[in-house]
């Protein structure tokens, strides 16, 4: 990673790990002059008639205080998570850092090691579920195959559990 302006991907979906992932990146990685881009995937099924434009490269960057608009999220398929826009916007405000989203629709796993490529991310942040080894072998670790696969460092930041959150 070049010195200066640095672009940290943040996978979010508002599960309390991805929170969590949010708050560490933000606490513990963002510096000033950064960028972050908070990378959403939607499921391919997810109602994306009216998003025909971009069902394979994603959304527009949607700049932060455009995307705290309640009918912007909405548009996209989105429940916004005011804790987030929160944490996000006094991060913006006080590491003075840009903020965007990016909305993709598809398999996780890809869509986010495909986000790492396009937004040319120095370094990218998300959370695990923390699931057992015999879900994790039924249903697939998203934060496993990203680790694995994408061009750049990725951190994992364990989510609450049960007794902590």
């Amino acid at each position: 990673m070049a010195a200066g302006k640095r672009t940290i991907g943040m996978g979010m979906d508002y599960s309390p790990s991805s929170k969590a992932a949010a708050r560490w990146a933000v606490d513990n990685l963002v510096k000033a002059g950064d960028r972050i881009v908070l990378v959403h995937v939607l499921p391919k099924g997810s109602d994306a008639s009216h998003k025909e434009l971009w069902k394979t490269t994603g959304s527009p960057l949607i700049p932060l205080p455009e995307f705290i608009e309640m009918n912007v999220q909405a548009r996209y398929g989105l429940a916004p998570d005011k804790e987030i826009l929160d944490i996000l916007q006094a991060a913006s405000k006080a590491k003075q850092v840009e903020v965007l989203a990016k909305i993709y629709w598809g398999d996780a796993r890809e869509k986010l090691c495909e986000a790492v490529d396009d937004l040319k991310v120095d370094t990218f942040v998300l959370g695990c579920r923390g699931l057992g080894p015999l879900k994790r072998a039924l249903l697939g670790s998203v934060s496993n195959y990203v680790v694995n696969n994408a061009t750049c460092p990725v951190t994992v930041v364990r989510g609450p559990t049960a007794s902590n959150a």
